[in-house]
């Protein structure tokens, strides 16, 4: 039960991301996408848990959620301007576009910075919230692998 609540809550954080950037308009920036991959990994360390018994699993599944609130708090702290972060950001991905059209989009683009904080819900960004809710699943990882080892 706690592999399917830390895998399905870094697949929950997964969507809101991806709902936040297709159904919201805010692109995600460079750092926005590092936090993505650790979740990613945990997603699929979850399904593999669940067949493959023992700590192994739940402990690096704890390792990718620590990742991922690393990176968050790596963001968090250059959103506040506590430390410089990338000195490169990215903008949205395209596709199937003719060179002159991409040339276009290319132009007009907006920069997605590293350092602004697009959305914040009681006064967290969205990187503070992955850092936060990423210990959580930290922590129902590693209950996790300790009721592996008990059984």
């Amino acid at each position: 039960m706690s592999i399917c609540l830390a895998a399905g809550g870094s697949a929950a954080l997964l969507l809101g991301a991806f709902a936040f950037q297709h159904l919201g308009g805010l692109a995600p920036c460079k750092m926005c996408i590092w936090q993505r991959w650790p979740h990613g990994a945990a997603i699929v360390l979850g399904l593999l848990a669940l067949v493959l018994p023992g700590p192994v699993l739940p402990v690096l599944g704890a390792l990718a959620a620590l990742a991922t609130g690393g990176i968050g708090l790596y963001h968090t702290g250059v959103e506040q301007g506590w430390w410089q972060g990338p000195t490169t950001c990215t903008a949205a991905p395209v596709g199937g576009l003719t060179p002159g059209e991409l040339m276009d989009h290319i132009m007009n683009a907006p920069l997605v910075r590293c350092d602004e904080v697009p959305w914040q819900l009681f006064s967290l960004s969205m990187a503070s919230w992955n850092m936060l809710l990423s210990l959580g699943l930290a922590a129902i990882w590693l209950i996790a692998a300790r009721k592996s080892l008990a059984a």
